[in-house]
């Protein structure tokens, strides 16, 4: 089983910043993708931004430009910089990560962070 386990959500400002993170442990042989998700009340889970090996990332349209996701990959840990927050951006934050173990290949997620951003 693999934990993930985020910090880094609260309660700030519109144009404010925040910083998400979000260490896996666990018997994992590797980690073929790490992001983040998030999810508004009475809205679906939506991916923000995933980064893969080989280095490719993805944001979500509405983020490119103020979120950078970054990975520290010996340290298992992905980290979500968010600037420029805005209202809409409120939502639950669910760290994501696809994680090889000795059972194979499997998804998992973290608990959830909330960030809240007031106008």
């Amino acid at each position: 089983q693999v934990h993930l386990v985020e910090s880094g959500g609260g309660l700030v400002q519109a144009g404010g910043s925040l910083r998400l993170s979000c260490a896996a442990s666990g018997r994992i042989f590797s980690i073929s993708a790490m992001g983040w998700y998030r999810q508004a009340p009475g809205k679906q889970r939506e991916r923000v931004a995933i980064n893969t090996n080989g280095g490719s990332t993805n944001y979500a349209d509405s983020v490119k430009g103020r979120f950078t996701i970054s990975r520290d990959n010996a340290k298992n840990t992905v980290y979500l910089q968010m600037n420029s927050l805005k209202p809409e951006d409120t939502a639950v934050y669910y760290c994501y990560c696809n994680a090889l173990m000795v059972t194979g290949s499997n998804d998992y997620w973290g608990q959830g962070t909330q960030v809240t951003v007031s106008s």
